[in-house]
């Protein structure tokens, strides 16, 4: 029989095993620091403990510590890896540097099932929901490579990786919980981004549970048509119904949501679709991101130009729009989301 992951015990939990086992109940706390505080990744690392006491934490547990099983490095600083989770399935992360800011883009599940057309992610089978600790691991992970590569600590956090945070709730909920705890990483809520596809009923959970984080609708187009042509899920989540669940989120929370929106060539690049986009982001508090594609190399979508992209932020800065153009990253490696998890999974198989 496996060996239960000791990160999945709470502190109570912890301490009623050592004191069943005869050990004294504050090894509870120290293990707990060594776990969420310095991200332990093996018994062994945990050096404030006897070695009687490590081989029995050994004995008993494991840790199923998330690793990196592939790694590239952009041109432009960006870290993209793949992880291996224990089950030997990959997920991807990436460090994103910029002159203000490092940036940690995690995945919330093994593949997804949204199919969006878009994106690399939506060619691969959903096959199963992340662990909060396989999310947690992610970041430490990639806090750690900013330290390293470029000393420099890491500020935001973006769940926008692999796979549908919505639907995986509550463990992108304890993910935070465990990176936002003063006895975690203790990084501001403020510095996290959830992004969805567009979930209705858990864009409201988000409201009522009066979230801290920010949240981000992955929208594209802003009319229906256009926009259930590359987003399946628009079919049951329309605009109006997300219209009406995003003013729920800010009414509960009084935090304006994002737009992302990647201009793709000859699809929702016109005036018009800038006016339509302007239009929708009347209707709910939001700012919006303009997103620079990241092709995905099967040739249907590709960049706008740098004109029509140019033109197309001038219509909404004069109605009067914040708006932020995103360039992309790490162009020269698999860095679109979904390409360096699919090519492993190919060369597993």
């Amino acid at each position: 029989m496996s060996k239960p992951n000791l990160r999945h015990l709470d502190a109570d939990q912890i301490k009623a095993f050592f004191i069943e086992k005869g050990d004294k109940a504050f090894r509870a706390k120290q293990v707990h620091e060594w776990i969420w505080q310095k991200s332990a990744r093996s018994f062994d690392e945990m050096t404030n403990l006897s070695k009687d006491t490590r081989s029995l934490l050994q004995e008993h547990f494991t840790l199923d510590p998330v690793t990196v099983d592939n790694l590239q490095i952009s041109r432009d600083r960006t870290i993209k890896s793949a992880f291996k989770l224990h089950d030997g399935h990959l997920v991807e992360g990436v460090l994103i540097p910029t002159d203000s800011r490092m940036t940690a883009c995690v995945s919330s599940q093994v593949g997804c099932s949204l199919t969006c057309k878009f994106c690399a992610t939506g060619k691969l089978e959903r096959l199963r929901n992340l662990d909060f600790d396989e999310i947690y691991d992610q970041v430490a992970i990639i806090r750690k490579q900013a330290l390293e590569n470029y000393n420099i600590p890491l500020s935001n956090i973006v769940y926008m990786g692999m796979g549908e945070p919505l639907l995986n709730y509550a463990n992108v909920i304890k993910s935070i919980d465990r990176i936002t705890s003063p006895d975690g990483l203790g990084m501001s809520p403020q510095r996290i981004t959830v992004s969805t596809a567009g979930i209705a009923k858990m864009i409201k959970k988000l409201g009522d549970d009066q979230v801290k984080f920010n949240l981000a609708l992955s929208l594209h187009a802003a009319n229906d048509v256009k926009r259930s042509q590359i987003m399946p899920i628009n079919e049951t989540n329309t605009l109006d119904v997300l219209e009406e669940a995003l003013n729920y989120f800010y009414d509960k929370t009084g935090t304006r949501v994002t737009f992302e929106y990647i201009v793709f060539k000859n699809f929702n690049d016109n005036i018009s679709d800038a006016k339509e986009l302007g239009a929708f982001a009347r209707r709910v508090p939001a700012k919006i991101n303009l997103i620079e594609y990241n092709a995905i190399g099967d040739g249907v979508f590709t960049n706008t130009s740098e004109e029509k992209l140019n033109a197309f932020v001038s219509t909404l800065e004069n109605n009067g729009h914040i708006v932020n153009v995103r360039r992309s990253r790490g162009k020269d490696i698999d860095a679109a989301c979904g390409q360096l998890a699919n090519k492993g999974g190919k060369e597993e198989k």
